[in-house]
């Protein structure tokens, strides 16, 4: 194994010295995992099991607002990890008003404090960070904080935040930078808006908050936003929650209007303008009367979408394809790309599903594949999310309109309910949008080809079922299992009434 070559700034670097190397069959590494999130230390942990030599280059570029953050990706630095502890930290606000009906003396109302929920959320993903860090180390991965550019298949030129250049080989090579928000480029003072990247790093409270997007980053965001008591606003162009069920995306923003998000539906912004005051002033269209309208807020968040790592990496000079319309890279089962050698795993990968379990799996399944005798591919089928909204929503398999659009409305059966959680009865509360929908095959024993669950702790409600999916569960085999009670859950094994039948869906307690 070649010893690691490092050229300073002064010294030539470019593609010969990697040719050389290569030529004499002679790399720095067995694999190269460009991207230090999730997948990406996955992959590597999983490939230092075998004994390999493994290295991990991590680069975070700044936000636009300047916000920096650590080593584990956008999961553990600013999406899953601090988002889920934000909602638990709304929840838990709901959660005070609810014991008074049980009994807890508690002053209403109470107040909440931003800088003492971000300080211990910022402090927790900081410690993840240190923890992978150590877990590298352990695992005797090489971390490298370099931002990495191909040179040819075989050789990435990695540049640090000094400008110090480091020419570095490997046999293997693995895509995994993920992806990042999306700003508008048409609209004038984009500029002043912040994105996911920014909201979970402020150290201040973000005010009257004002979230364009209608993604479930867009809608999670503006849930807690809400559940903290903040003053938030929605603004939807056109659909809620794309790709999603959408009569569970309808219920999903219903329950939000009712929790206090106003939505601004069929709205897109034009302009934005900073007063003297230091507001914002966002100046939108409505399209469904043409009118413009105009407010002003303490900050404006996008949540437009987001866009894949790729266009800095210089995959052409490696032979990556890319996807023109979407900018990922095209992959086989295998995630192998155009190029021998040179992998590519989450959200960067074309036609994965943007979730960190699946880059994770997929990761570590790729490393067995290279250096174990494993031929397992991953199984992107029937894979169970959540979106962490005020109230919950998880889902596995197919949505109805996509069941529809595969089998065709006649060989579908929908069983449906509407049902109130015990935990909602003494506190009072609306449970108008707590639904279920499982979607079926009409034939034989109706195989279920999705579950939608909208309520208290989806998230723990749906991995179960998940399996079922997996195994090509059936309603009979559902219908016959008993449910565990008083919960939520088990009325996912008491549907009985479909849509076709025309009956109320709504479920009385015991």
């Amino acid at each position: 194994m070649a010893a690691l070559r490092l050229w300073s700034r002064r010294r030539a670097v470019g593609p010969r010295a990697g040719v050389r190397g290569l030529a004499a069959g002679r790399h720095d590494y067995d694999l190269l995992v460009i991207g230090g999130g999730s997948g990406g230390l996955a992959c590597s942990k999983e490939a230092a099991q075998y004994g390999r030599k493994v290295a991990v280059l991590d680069y975070v570029e700044p936000s636009p607002k300047g916000t920096r953050w650590g080593l584990g990706g956008t999961c553990v630095n600013v999406g899953c990890i601090p988002k889920k502890l934000m909602h638990h930290g709304a929840l838990l606000g709901n959660a005070i008003k609810d014991a008074k009906k049980y009994g807890w003396d508690i002053s209403l109302p109470v107040r909440h404090d931003w800088g003492v929920m971000a300080n211990a959320v910022q402090n927790h993903v900081k410690s993840l960070n240190w923890g992978h860090l150590v877990q590298l180390q352990d695992k005797k991965v090489k971390y490298l904080n370099l931002k990495g550019v191909f040179v040819d298949q075989h050789t990435i030129q990695g540049e640090s935040k000094k400008g110090e250049k480091t020419l570095l080989t490997a046999k293997n090579i693995v895509l995994a930078t993920g992806g990042r928000p999306r700003y508008p480029v048409n609209i004038p003072g984009a500029e002043f808006g912040i994105s996911s990247d920014d909201i979970f790093w402020l150290r201040d409270s973000p005010g009257k908050t004002l979230v364009i997007g209608a993604s479930y980053v867009a809608l999670e965001c503006a849930g807690f936003l809400t559940g903290v008591g903040l003053d938030t606003s929605l603004m939807i162009r056109s659909i809620p929650l794309r790709g999603f069920d959408q009569q569970m995306a309808h219920l999903v923003t219903d329950y939000m209007t009712s929790y206090g998000t106003r939505i601004f539906w069929k709205c897109t912004p034009v302009k934005i303008e900073k007063m003297n005051s230091g507001k914002l002033q966002v100046i939108w269209k409505n399209l469904a009367s043409d009118i413009e309208e105009r407010e002003s807020f303490d900050t404006v968040m996008w949540a437009i979408g987001r866009a894949p790592e790729t266009q800095n990496l210089c995959l052409d000079k490696a032979g990556v394809r890319l996807n023109p319309e979407t900018g990922k890279v095209i992959v086989g089962a295998g995630e192998e790309t155009s190029a021998s050698h040179i992998y590519a795993i989450g959200d960067i990968a074309e036609g994965r599903p943007e979730l960190t379990p699946t880059a994770i799996k997929a990761g570590k399944l790729l490393a067995h594949r290279l250096f174990g005798r494993s031929t397992q591919l991953m199984d992107y089928d029937n894979v169970a999310t959540t979106v962490f909204t005020p109230l919950e929503y998880g889902c596995v398999g197919l949505s109805e309109e996509e069941a529809v659009r595969r089998y065709g409305e006649d060989s579908i059966e929908i069983y449906h309910a509407y049902y109130k959680p015990l935990e909602f009865m003494v506190a009072e509360r609306d449970a108008t949008q707590c639904y279920i929908k499982m979607v079926c095959l009409r034939e034989d024993d109706q195989r279920i080809l999705g579950l939608h669950f909208i309520g208290l702790n989806a998230g723990e409600v749906i991995q179960g079922f998940a399996l079922g999916l997996k195994c090509n569960a059936t309603y009979s085999q559902l219908a016959s299992t008993v449910g565990i009670h008083p919960t939520s859950a088990e009325e996912v094994n008491k549907l009985n009434i479909t849509k076709r039948s025309g009956l109320d869906a709504t479920v009385t307690s015991c």
